[in-house]
């Protein structure tokens, strides 16, 4: 399964880094592909170094202006020409998304996924992958959304959060009918 996953490319403490090396690990073990943002730093590198050292394969969709921190030994790598292409590739490419910690530019790409799963533009299932109780409050803001009437469809129908790697990966198997 190409499994995207939009995450930060920050360098994080070990709250954050052990479990996305852990959640990585699994991918690679049990054959997916990470589709990603294909940066070599931060946060992206753990979770591409997890991946291919267990196995997996890497696919990135860099951005013409962070095209020189692309990760230069990807299986394949494509350069999109700005932010808005690169988000379509992504998504062209997965079958599934896990949106894990990040900041602006992960929130941003997880509520536009969302938004179009929302409308029908895509039926893939999403998972918001919650390390350390990270989208606690974004969970309870989609809680209210969906309780006053904002979502056209129940939140279980939009996205899927998990509380660790072993739950998120679970949840993307069975959607795809590999459990």
């Amino acid at each position: 399964m190409n499994i995207c996953v939009f995450l930060s490319a920050a360098d994080l403490d070990d709250r954050y880094t052990v479990p996305a090396r852990e959640f990585a690990e699994l991918l690679g073990r049990g054959g997916h592909t990470l589709v990603w943002g294909g940066s070599e730093s931060g946060l992206m590198k753990v979770v591409a170094d997890g991946v291919q050292e267990s196995g997996g394969r890497l696919v990135g969709v860099s951005v013409d202006f962070l095209a020189a921190k692309a990760r230069t030994n990807a299986d394949e790598m494509v350069v999109a020409r700005d932010l808005a292409e690169r988000k379509a590739l992504l998504l062209e490419k997965a079958d599934a998304v896990v949106i894990m910690v990040g900041g602006t530019g992960t929130l941003d790409e997880a509520t536009e996924i969302l938004e179009l799963k929302k409308h029908g533009k895509h039926t893939k299932p999403v998972v918001l992958l919650n390390t350390a109780g990270f989208y606690d409050g974004l969970h309870q803001q989609f809680q209210r959304m969906e309780d006053e009437g904002f979502l056209p469809l129940p939140l279980t129908e939009l996205v899927f959060f998990a509380k660790d790697g072993v739950g998120a990966l679970a949840y993307l198997e069975e959607s795809a009918g590999l459990r």
